[in-house]
């Protein structure tokens, strides 16, 4: 799963939202790393929507433009917590080993 995708998904995990609202969540989430072009952000709602992964929730005209609001489905959640204990396992790989090897100092 991207970076982008994981973060768009998490997004989603407290209720529906729009576009802008997960432009601006995602990259709250992420500590800015992720910024999220508008193009980029709906190409992957659609595809996301198309592995049925998130649905639209919600469709209003708000001057004059639709506004839809999405939301997570079960199986946008189950891999979005699969892909986090895939992280999750990775980053034990480093964490525990620190932990357990001795510190070398320079003489």
């Amino acid at each position: 799963m991207r970076e982008t995708t994981f973060f768009i998904l998490a997004t989603l995990q407290d209720g529906p939202l729009h576009g802008y609202a997960i432009i601006q969540r995602a990259s709250a989430l992420s500590r800015g790393r992720i910024k999220l072009a508008t193009g980029t952000l709906y190409t992957a709602l659609e595809r996301l929507t198309g592995a049925g992964h998130i649905r639209v929730a919600d469709e209003q005209v708000v001057n004059g433009r639709a506004r839809r609001t999405y939301e997570l489905t079960p199986s946008g959640g189950a891999a979005l917590r699969e892909h986090a204990d895939l992280l999750a396992s990775a980053a034990r790989v480093v964490t525990e080993r620190r932990a357990t090897r001795p510190v070398v100092r320079p003489a």
